[in-house]
Order: C-alpha cells, then structure tokens, then sequence
C-alpha cells in the first residue's frame, strides 16, 4: 500500500484497530455500572467481585510477554483476528454463567481475547505512520478506547435498566464477531518485513533483555504502571462504589459522573497527545508531558482521599483528564527504542500495568471487606478512604523515581 492516500490508511488501519480498542475498554469498565446488580444477583462479596474484575487484568498481563513476540512476527492484522475470536467465546460464556468459576473463567477468556487490542494499535501506528506523528495518532486510537468507557457510563445503565446484565454481554460478543470479519477483510497485511523478524524464536526471546535491561524502560514504566494501576482500578469499578458510600450519590447520579470521568478521559487524550505532539516539534520530549500529567492526577486524587465532595463531578473529569496523560508511554518508548522492539517494548510496559492494575483492583476489594458490608449491600467510607489513601501514596513514591533517577538515561536500543 505504498503510497496510499491518508484517509484511507486511517479508514483501513486506524479505524479497525481503533474499533477494537474500543471494544476493549468496553469489557474493561462494564462491570462498574452492572457490578452492584450483578454481585446481589449472584451474593458476591466486595472481594470476590474484586478478583471477578480483576482476573480480566492478571490474564492480560500474563499474555503480554508472548503477546509481543507474536506481534513482532506476524504482525496486528492476524494476531488481532484469532484473539478476538477467544473474546467472543469468552464473553458469550460470561453471558451465560450461573457460578463464581464459571464467570471467573469467562472474564479471564474475555481479557486474553482482547489483550492484543491496543498493542496491536500501536504496532500499526508504528508501521504505517512516522515516529514524529505517534503522540497524536496514538492519541487518536486511545481516544477510541475512552469512548468505549464512555459507553459503559449512562448507555449501560440504560441497557441494564431495560435488558439486565447477562444481554449486555451476549450484545458485547456479537460486536466482537463483527469486528473480526472486518478486520479480516479490511486491514492490509504488513507494510513490510522487518528483517529483525525472521530470527528465530529463542532469538526474538533473546532480545527482550534490550527491553528489561534498559534504564529508560524502567524510569518510564514505573511511574506509568502505578499510576496506571490506580487508575485503572477506579474506572473500572472502584469509582462507582465510593461515588455511592463516600460521595452519597443515587445510581443515576453515579452514572453521570462516570460519563463525566470518561469524557475527561476522552478529551484529555486527544488533546495531550496533540500538546504533546507540538511541544516535541519545539524540543520538549513527551516524557515531560507524561511527568506534569501524572503529577496533576495524583494532586486530584488527594481531594478524593480528603473527602472533597463538593465538585466531585469537576474532580472526575479532572481524574480522566490527567490521568490519560499516562497513555503517552507508549509513543515515549516507541521513539526510545528500535522499531524491530516495538511490540515487545510496549507489551512490557502493558504487562507491568494491568499486573498493577490487578493487585490494585483486587486489593481494594479485600482493603474495603476488612470493614463488612451493611445490609443495603454498600460499603463502609473508611474502608474505601484507607484503600484510596494507600494507592496514592504507592504513587507519589512512584512519580519521585521518575523525577530523581539514579541513573543516566539509556540511549537507543
């Protein structure tokens, strides 16, 4: 496809990948609205709807490390196509599910299915379009991704209002078989076979020690999959019930201000990565953009542990907004790393975030069950305030790596 026109490179790659992060994020963040009803009907405890979450995460990150190899061999196309294929059983499973280990299993089927979704993304971007451009495109197919949060907002709820929860994810499924014919018969092959990629397998393995033995990698990642880990874990549940218990908001509220969090989400991604974008065109390198973002999301966070209440739903939007800045690790390692590395190095980076986010996720839940659960089925504020308050801290140590190294930074791989 040399030669082809923009329009349609973003119409036959960035569309189709930018879909399936979508998605993607709309299995991630599902149960935060369905989460309540669907712990009632099945007498889940704050713990094991915690793991039941969570699991989506651990599966995800356990994938990540062969996840790259396969991307950097055969490419997103058909890596793509056959995990997608895994999340439709998955999904259809979890639709059906009458037990905690049948809906253990499912959810785990569904995070391995869509675990190449945005790697897979970014490893397009980083084929078809110039390292210089990747903030913003790669802003663009995230963008995707937080509309797909935004989709389980209020158009879950009213879903589950009119369907239940158990529809939703037979509905999610036939999306998911949609997007795998259209993948299939849209996205181009490969532009071009790297020369890195015929090696062998125990030599692709090989390379990953460029990977984890640089410096960069680690000043970078750190800071990103801590941050990530709390963010993740309150957008995809943990928001919603300290909404309820600690900020005192009806289910309709509570599903507004999710809609406000992802619409941060959604705004900040597109305009960070295109800030982003101009400022390394005047010298300013995108890590300081991801470092000034960070720093502005814990600062948020502070309020929630404080128990600001008045403008919870500016403190949400906020929370999403700065919080996305996070997302330009990945255009951060592409251009710090040799592009044969560009599925491993941001499958790495992958794989230390949703590890992080499944700790994190899961251990809120255990934090909050230390205080029971009253008879209305909420939980108790203090447990959710020392949970919050842990997480934030694990942060601020975090972003202090980030900020004093006690290293040089690693040139390119």
């Amino acid at each position: 496809m040399s030669g082809t026109s923009p329009s349609r490179v973003f119409l036959t790659v960035v569309g189709p990948f930018g879909l399936g992060y979508y998605i993607s994020y709309l299995y991630r963040t599902v149960n935060i609205v369905i989460s309540g009803p669907m712990a009632e009907d099945l007498s889940l405890s704050p713990s094991e709807l915690g793991l039941l979450t969570s699991v989506y995460f651990i599966v995800f990150a356990a994938f990540q490390t062969p996840l790259g190899i396969i991307l950097d061999r055969f490419g997103p196309r058909l890596t793509q196509v056959y995990l997608l294929l895994i999340a439709v059983f998955g999904s259809v499973l979890f639709a059906s599910s009458q037990d905690f280990v049948t809906l253990l299993i499912a959810r785990g089927l569904i995070g391995l299915g869509v675990s190449g979704c945005l790697m897979a993304a970014i490893k397009a971007n980083a084929t078809w379009f110039p390292a210089e451009r990747l903030p913003l495109i790669n802003g663009v197919t995230v963008a995707f991704g937080s509309f797909g949060a935004l989709s389980a907002t209020v158009p879950v709820e009213w879903l589950f209002q009119s369907l239940g929860w158990r529809p939703i994810f037979y509905l999610l499924g036939i999306a998911s078989l949609i997007l795998v014919i259209v993948t299939w018969w849209f996205v181009p092959h490969k532009k071009a076979v790297d020369q890195h990629n015929v090696v062998g397998w125990k030599e692709q393995i090989k390379q990953l020690a460029l990977v984890y033995g640089n410096p960069f990698f680690w000043r970078v990642s750190v800071v990103t999959f801590v941050h990530n880990a709390a963010f993740l874990a309150y957008q995809t549940l943990w928001m919603g019930p300290w909404l309820r218990d600690v900020g005192g908001l009806e289910p309709g509220p509570v599903a507004f201000t999710l809609l406000l969090f992802n619409i941060g989400m959604f705004v900040g991604v597109l305009s960070i990565g295109a800030l982003a974008e101009r400022l390394q065109s005047l010298g300013v390198k995108p890590e300081v953009v991801l470092g000034l973002g960070i720093f502005g999301s814990i600062c948020v966070q502070l309020f929630f542990v404080f128990e600001f209440r008045l403008g919870v739903d500016i403190l949400c939007f906020l929370f999403g907004y700065l919080g996305s800045a996070s997302l330009l690790c990945y255009s951060v390692l592409t251009q710090n790393f040799a592009k044969h590395l560009t599925g491993r190095v941001n499958t790495a980076m992958n794989m230390l975030t949703f590890i992080g986010a499944f700790v994190a996720q899961w251990g809120i839940g255990m934090i909050i069950n230390q205080w029971g659960v009253a008879a209305n089925g909420n939980y108790d504020p203090q447990g959710h305030q020392v949970a919050f308050g842990l997480i934030v801290g694990c942060e601020i140590f975090a972003f202090l790596f980030f900020v004093f190294p006690r290293f040089d930074r690693a040139g390119k791989q």
